[in-house]
C-alpha cells in the first residue's frame, strides 16, 4: 500500500503528545510544550540539531526518563487513546512501545539469538521462535552470526538492536539516531529494511535523526525541533522542498544557524 499524505491525515493518531513539558533534576526544563502525532501505520520522523531534545522525547514516551531523574511534568502523552506519560517502562513495552537506543545497546556477551529472545521477554506465547525466523528474514546476515553479538560490526549491531524490537511485537517502534556511526551504503541497506518491516508488519514508527536526507527520504511526515521546542513541521515533501530545511538539514548550508533568525520562522501554536 502506498502511503500519502491523505491517507496520512486520514489515519487516526496512534501517539499524541499534547504541550508536554520535561524537567531534569527538578530544575533543568528540556522540553517546552511539544506536540506531535503519530498517525497509525506511519513513520515519522523528528528532526534536529545535537542538544534539541529528540532523544529525551523518545523517552519521554518510551518511560526511561526515570532512568536519568527526568520527569513529565506539564501534557499528555496518549498511546491509543490512553495517558502513559511516567508509566514505568515494562508496562510501556507491554502496552506496544519498544525504543531502540541510540549507541543501539545490545548485550555483547550474549549470541544474537539470546539477544532476540530477550527481546520477547513480556511475552508469554509460543510463537518466540517463528519470530525469529522472522527476524532473520529480514536480516540474514544475523543468522549467520553464531558468535557473541559483541563481535557483530555496527550495521549488524544496529539489525539486532530493531530485531530484538521486532521480538516485543510492537504496535510503536522508537528508533534513535539508527544511522549514527554507519557507512552512507549500511544506511541505506538499515533504512530500506526499516521502511519494509514499517509496510510488512504494520509497525508505527517514530525515528529520531540527524541526517535528514535518509530520514526524509523514509518518512511521510516530519517534525523539526530546536532547544527543547517544535519549530516546524510538515509532510515529507513540504519540508524537501522548504528553503530553510534545504540550507540547515539537507547540506545546502556552510553553517546550522537557528531557526529564530529565519524570515519563515513561525512558532507553532496549535494544540496549545
Amino acid at each position: 500500500m502506498s502511503h500519502t499524505a491523505t491517507q496520512s491525515e486520514a489515519a487516526e493518531p496512534l501517539l499524541t503528545l499534547n504541550n508536554i513539558e520535561v524537567v531534569y533534576d527538578e530544575v533543568i526544563l528540556v522540553l517546552r510544550g511539544v506536540s506531535l502525532e503519530v498517525p497509525k501505520g506511519e513513520i515519522v520522523t523528528l528532526l534536529g540539531p545535537n542538544g534539541a531534545g529528540k532523544s529525551t522525547t523518545l523517552k519521554a514516551i518510551s518511560g526511561l526518563l526515570g532512568t536519568e531523574d527526568g520527569k513529565v511534568t506539564r501534557g499528555s502523552v496518549q498511546f491509543m487513546g490512553e495517558d502513559i506519560a511516567n508509566s514505568a517502562p515494562e508496562q510501556i513495552v507491554r502496552q506496544g512501545i519498544f525504543q531502540v537506543m541510540e549507541g543501539r545497546r545490545i548485550i555483547g556477551d550474549m549470541t544474537v539469538h539470546e539477544n532476540l529472545r530477550l527481546g520477547a521477554y513480556t511475552r508469554k506465547d509460543k510463537e518466540i521462535n517463528s519470530d525469529i525466523e522472522m527476524v532473520y528474514n529480514y536480516f540474514p546476515r544475523l543468522k549467520e552470526r553464531t558468535g557473541l553479538a559483541g563481535y557483530l560490526s555496527g550495521g549488524e549491531q544496529q539489525m539486532l538492536a530493531i530485531g530484538r524490537a521486532m521480538m516485543a511485537r510492537p504496535k510503536l517502534m522508537l528508533l534513535d539516531e539508527p544511522s549514527m556511526g554507519l557507512s552512507p551504503l549500511l544506511v541505506k541497506e538499515v533504512f530500506n529494511i526499516i521502511q519494509t518491516i514499517n509496510r510488512e508488519q504494520g509497525i508505527t514508527m517514530l525515528l529520531v535523526e540527524q541526517n535528514a536526507n535518509i530520514a526524509l527520504k523514509h518518512a511521510t511526515y516530519g517534525y523539526v525541533m530546536e532547544s527543547g521546542k517544535i519549530v516546524m513541521d510538515g509532510t515529507r515533501d513540504e519540508l524537501m522542498n522548504n528553503e530553510d530545511i534545504k540550507q540547515f538539514y539537507l547540506g545546502g548550508g556552510e553553517e546550522r544557524r537557528s531557526f529564530k533568525n529565519l524570515k519563515s520562522y513561525k512558532r507553532r501554536k496549535r494544540w496549545l
